[in-house]
């Protein structure tokens, strides 16, 4: 069975990861974040107590499904919908991720693994751990079942064809019949696994046979007309109870007892074994399609898992969120968009930014130093990626175009690892960038080209940017290469349909930085003396 929580018609992306991941995931600070999605917020009187410890697969999956992008908005929209369901029924998902966790837990102590059949080479051994596994399997589901039906509200396409489709595959009636026969042979696993001290019970087994008998008490023409197991009271080998027992039991015309025969004991043992081997192979051909089903459904939970505790993380540092909109690739609008990396780890007030850019390939932010430039672009570029694989994000409205390519070109701090000068190490990311990227990619380039002079960067971001722009790429760009950014504005102002937009770093007469972004032409001027001006005031109060 498939459970196409993901995806709507199959199980994994058959698309590439974005290029270069780890960049992505470094520059826009995007460990913090999935860090935050493992842990569970524990609620003590509706204040927040404390955070449980990190699962570390809630965090590498939401990984991988956001270093995974969706390419249409028919994809976006499916997993946004479970996304909501989720959030409104935690108890739901956490109990699916938690049951597919349990199972695959109990699968390894069985000594199975995925999609894998027990290797013990004592084949008793290895029919009773057959027989626990088909148990565990038709326990678990049934679980699940209960936790579908009792969702009623679920509104999401996807959840509610899993549930269809779980009801289909494991209805009802199979499920009546699978639950039978196990217990017939239930006799097998738990006479093996029963201690000799303190039963009082014992499960033994009725098997009805229609045959024939041949010479040496062979059979022959046999034919299987039931299996069962029946409690009966214990008695230990050897005491009066035990004998006394055999004794009424040899009374009983055309009956014997095996155990005083080896022979025949051995052959009794022999043809248990082989009739309940062949009904536990009947079903586990009829379990073949859910072999792997528990590790899919554990994997694809955990994303929607790790979406409840983002949103989760949230509501407890206050920040609003919506579900973007997909529209034109040239467009991207959002209303009090906010860095969410920065409130995870600062747990500071955010400020938000809003932005509505029409028709535009281009867009250059300049202005103040330290005037929230950077974090901006972050919130941008974090937001665009948890669009993108159909999570929310932290803004009252956020409407971009799909970009199945993003790409990330951050300036580095100088290591010892750097085998060149700065600037050589940002031509060559730049280079291997231009090898991978085309037409319909997103570029966030931040301070790029500032490691050499002021003229020099601002010919390369010149030259490199048109010819990107040419290529169909869109860019984003924050920047201290003025002569670069006014060089783009001269030349806008002569064109109507010019495709640049401009924002700076708002900053107020007196220097204040407000952190928000405005529509404004380049300056040829950072304002890095109200820096300088407040480093010798604090200097002074010191």
């Amino acid at each position: 069975m498939k459970v196409c929580l993901l995806y709507e018609d199959r199980e994994w992306a058959k698309e590439d990861k974005y290029y270069d991941p780890a960049s992505i995931i470094n520059d826009l600070g995007l460990k913090a974040l999935f860090l935050a999605a493992s842990k569970k917020i524990v609620y003590e009187k509706g204040e927040v107590k404390s955070l449980d410890k990190q699962d570390p697969y809630l965090s590498e999956t939401l990984k991988n499904v956001m270093m995974t992008p969706l390419v249409s908005k028919e994809e976006i929209v499916f997993r946004q919908q479970i996304v909501r369901d989720s959030i409104e029924n935690e108890d739901l998902i956490r109990g699916l991720y938690m049951t597919g966790s349990e199972f695959i837990n109990e699968r390894t102590k069985l000594g199975v693994g995925p999609g894998e059949k027990a290797q013990q080479s004592n084949p008793v051994v290895k029919l009773t751990t057959d027989i626990k596994m088909l148990t565990l399997i038709c326990e678990s589901l049934s679980k699940i079942k209960e936790m579908m039906r009792a969702a009623e509200d679920i509104r999401s396409k996807g959840l509610r064809a899993f549930r269809e489709n779980l009801n289909a595959s494991f209805s009802d009636e199979r499920e009546e019949y699978i639950r039978k026969v196990l217990g017939d042979i239930s006799f097998y696993t738990e006479r093996i696994d029963q201690s000799n001290e303190l039963r009082t019970m014992v499960i033994r087994p009725r098997i009805v046979l229609e045959c024939g008998l041949e010479d040496g008490l062979k059979f022959s023409s046999l034919k299987l007309e039931e299996v069962s197991s029946q409690n009966s009271q214990f008695f230990n080998p050897g005491s009066i109870r035990y004998k006394f027992q055999e004794f009424k039991n040899s009374r009983i015309p055309d009956s014997f007892s095996t155990v005083q025969d080896p022979r025949i004991n051995d052959q009794a043992r022999t043809l248990e074994y082989t009739i309940v081997s062949y009904l536990a192979e009947e079903l586990k051909r009829m379990m073949e399609e859910f072999d792997s089903f528990f590790d899919k459904l554990k994997s694809q939970t955990a994303f929607y898992l790790a979406a409840v505790q983002l949103e989760r993380q949230m509501k407890r540092f206050g920040i609003g969120w919506c579900f973007p909109t997909v529209c034109d690739r040239r467009d991207l609008e959002f209303e009090d968009l906010k860095e969410f990396v920065m409130g995870i780890e600062q747990r500071a007030t955010l400020i938000g930014n809003t932005c509505s850019i029409r028709q535009k390939d281009l867009l250059i932010v300049t202005g103040a130093n330290q005037g929230g430039k950077s974090t901006f672009l972050r919130s941008i570029g974090i937001a665009q990626v948890m669009m993108q694989c159909g999570l929310m994000v932290t803004a009252q409205s956020y409407a971009s175009g799909i970009f199945p390519r993003i790409f990330v070109h951050f300036t580095r701090r100088e290591d010892s690892a750097m085998n060149s000068g700065r600037l050589d190490e940002e031509l060559n990311r730049m280079n291997k960038i231009v090898e991978h990227i085309g037409d319909g990619s997103l570029l966030l380039l931040n301070e790029s080209f500032a490691t050499t002079t002021e003229k020099e960067g601002s010919v390369i971001a010149y030259d490199i940017i048109k010819a990107l722009n040419e290529a169909g790429v869109r860019i984003l760009t924050v920047t201290h290469l003025l002569s670069f950014a006014k060089r783009v504005f001269e030349e806008s102002r002569e064109r109507p349909d010019s495709i640049a937009e401009f924002l700076s770093a708002e900053r107020k007469e007196d220097g204040t930085r407000t952190f928000r972004m405005i529509r404004h032409e380049p300056e040829l001027t950072s304002f890095g003396l109200d820096l300088y001006d407040e480093i010798v005031e604090r200097t002074k109060i010191q």
